[in-house]
C-alpha cells in the first residue's frame, strides 16, 4: 500500500467520520471498525498510526467540536475595547448569534444519552474554557471595577458549567418554555453578582435554537 502523503487530510476524514459516528450512535455503541467501514477502506493499521485508541480519536472529537468556540473566545479575551463585564456579555451574546448555530442546532444529538461524550466536552470546559478564557475576562474585571468578586476561579467555574450545561437542551431535552425559565433564573443569578450580562435579545435567541433543536428531533 502506498505510504500516505496526505496524513492531515487522513487524521481529518478520521475525525470528521468518528463525530458524526458518535452523534448517531454514540461513543460506547462506535466500534474501530465502524469508524473503519464509514472511512470507505482505509485500513485499521492506519487509523492506529495517527491514533492510539479510541479515547484519542474522542479527544480529537472534542477538539473539533470546541476549537471554533475557542477561537471566538480568545477574540473575545484579547480584545482591548472592553472592560471585563462587557466582554462577559459579549461573550454570552457572540455564543448564540454566531453563524452556524441554526445548522448546529437542527443536527444535535441527544447529548444527555452520549455520556462519554459529554464527559469529554465537560472536561474539556472545566479544565480548557474556563482558566483560559474566561477566568482572565472575571479577572480583568476585578481590576477594572466592573466586576466584583472574591472568588474569580469558582465564578468562572459555576457561570460557565450552568450556561453550558444545565441550560443546554441538547442535554436535558428542555422545552422553549424551560429553557426560557432557566434563563431567567441565570439572569436573576447573574445579576445578584452585579452582572447584568443578559437582555432580551439573547433571551429570544435562546429560545429560537431551542425551537429548532426540538423540531428536527
Amino acid at each position: 500500500m502506498a505510504r500516505n502523503k496526505h496524513p492531515e487530510e487522513t487524521v481529518n476524514r478520521i475525525v470528521e467520520v468518528s463525530l458524526r459516528l458518535f452523534l448517531e450512535k454514540g461513543y460506547e455503541y462506535t466500534s474501530i471498525q465502524d469508524i473503519i467501514d464509514g472511512l470507505g477502506g482505509l485500513s485499521k493499521g492506519a487509523i492506529y498510526h495517527h491514533f492510539r485508541s479510541k479515547e484519542d480519536i474522542l479527544e480529537a472529537v472534542t477538539e473539533k467540536l470546541l476549537g471554533n468556540s475557542n477561537r471566538m473566545l480568545t477574540k473575545i479575551r484579547d480584545c482591548t475595547d472592553r472592560n471585563g463585564k462587557e466582554k462577559l456579555k459579549t461573550l454570552f451574546r457572540e455564543s448564540l448569534m454566531r453563524p452556524g448555530q441554526e445548522e448546529l442546532f437542527a443536527v444535535a444529538p441527544d447529548i444527555g444519552k452520549n455520556p462519554k461524550l459529554l464527559f469529554s466536552i465537560l472536561q474539556d470546559t472545566v479544565d480548557v474554557v474556563v482558566p483560559i478564557y474566561v477566568l482572565p475576562i472575571i479577572e480583568e474585571g476585578i481590576r477594572d471595577g466592573s466586576i466584583e468578586t472574591d472568588y474569580p476561579a469558582e465564578l468562572a467555574q459555576l457561570i460557565i458549567l450552568v450556561a453550558n450545561v444545565w441550560m443546554n437542551p441538547m442535554i436535558f431535552e428542555d422545552t422553549p418554555e424551560v429553557s426560557r425559565r432557566k434563563f431567567l433564573i441565570f439572569s436573576q443569578m447573574m445579576k445578584g453578582f452585579g452582572l447584568d450580562v443578559i437582555d432580551e435579545e439573547i433571551l429570544a435567541r435562546l429560545e429560537e435554537l431551542t425551537k429548532i433543536y426540538q423540531k428536527n428531533k
